[in-house]
């Protein structure tokens, strides 16, 4: 709980199995009263459905490992002289470290774009190209006109994915990997696996978010629920 703290890491705060998802941070761990000290949501009325909810579950990630703990009390606070949220301290925790990040496969019916800027001598060209998957270290893309540089390390700036109800983020990826498919079509497609660099907090928890967001939506189509 400290080094989430210390590295001011955002947690995903989730209530009603997930239905809800606030972003905070943790403000104190209070060893002597037993207590975690956390930011409000925003608004009173998400504030009393948190307080109201029988059980909260939190997320974050401390140096890219996933840390994943809840709480059954959450109760309004006063920190620095604005509102916050206490609980008590966690009996337990789940770390779960994994050689790669969980990936999970984006939406075909309606597919996201990566918007990308290609500089040739005088000439530069933006293009959208599909998202395959998506994770907190990385996207798949698929690049059907051949057109991206598939050197390993080559880098794209200032590029753009607008992931659905969350928001456009702004990610600089590298090209990690590439391979050439063959569909069933016969037509010939182009996969790019690239790594995101340098992060931020913010982008890397809107990321975290749309993954959590995808993955109830696989878990109740997969259940049948509506």
């Amino acid at each position: 709980m400290r080094g989430l703290k210390e590295a001011n890491q955002l947690i995903s705060m989730m209530i009603n199995g997930g239905s809800e998802v606030f972003i905070t941070s943790i403000l104190e761990v209070d060893d002597a009263n037993n207590t975690v000290i956390i930011d409000s949501a925003p608004g009173q009325l998400a504030n009393q459905r948190i307080v109201e909810a029988p059980r909260v579950s939190f997320e974050g990630l401390l140096d890219r490992i996933s840390i994943q703990f809840s709480s059954t009390g959450i109760q309004r606070t006063d920190f620095e002289n604005r509102p916050a949220l206490q609980f008590g301290i966690p009996t337990s925790m789940i770390r779960l470290q994994r050689r790669e990040y969980y990936r999970i496969n984006t939406p075909l019916s309606n597919p996201i774009r990566c918007q990308m800027t290609l500089s040739e001598e005088n000439r530069t060209e933006t293009v959208k190209l599909s998202l395959v998957d998506i994770s907190c270290g990385g996207v798949a893309i698929l690049d059907d006109r051949k057109i991206i540089d598939c050197a390993i390390g080559t880098e794209y700036k200032n590029c753009k994915i607008d992931l659905p109800t969350i928001g456009l983020i702004d990610v600089t990826l590298q090209v990690r990997n590439s391979q050439d498919l063959i569909l069933l079509n016969g037509k010939s497609n182009r996969r790019l696996g690239c790594q995101f660099m340098d992060l931020s907090n913010s982008v890397l928890s809107s990321i975290q978010r749309y993954i959590m967001k995808l993955e109830r939506e696989r878990n109740a189509k997969m259940t049948g629920i509506r």
